[in-house]
């Protein structure tokens, strides 16, 4: 790579509202968990519409993890020893040089600027960055190849 990379600034955009307060030991079963996400109000219009799809992406910035000391390059995945150890993007780690989210969820709701969505694995007061439409062939890949570890339960 040549040159330096400069810095980028994100807004965020709304903000997380769930009974989750603490980041939870996984395994932690996020599909059961309904969140609001109030969206700044200035941006209400551009939720215009977005109730026509069942599930949306939503985009988040993981407040809570350490980012004082640069993430590991390698990691088993999950946490889990008996995993092979792997270059950390080849992971869902937390542990990122920029702690992104990145959830699809079932967008149950939509009442002004809230909406109610079930699955969003971030807990209670987490930024959020952007959000988009879930589009079926657009946003998943038929016959994707991954790593028979990332099935091993």
């Amino acid at each position: 790579m040549t040159g330096e990379l400069s810095a980028i600034s994100l807004k965020p955009i709304g903000i997380v509202r769930n009974k989750v307060r603490q980041p939870p030991k996984p395994p932690y079963d996020w599909n059961k968990v309904v969140s609001e996400i109030e969206i700044d109000q200035s941006l209400t219009e551009a939720m215009d519409n977005l109730d026509e799809f069942s599930h949306i992406t939503v985009f988040y910035w993981m407040h809570q993890v350490n980012t004082t000391e640069p993430p590991p390059t390698k990691v088993h995945p999950k946490g889990k020893l008996e995993l092979p150890l792997v270059g950390l993007f080849a992971t869902r780690s937390p542990n990122r040089p920029n702690p992104l989210g990145e959830t699809t969820v079932r967008l149950l709701k939509r009442q002004e600027n809230i909406l109610k969505v079930k699955g969003l694995d971030a807990i209670d007061g987490t930024p959020v960055i952007d959000i988009k439409p879930y589009i079926p062939g657009h946003d998943s890949v038929v016959r994707a190849k991954v790593p028979r570890w990332v099935s091993k339960r």
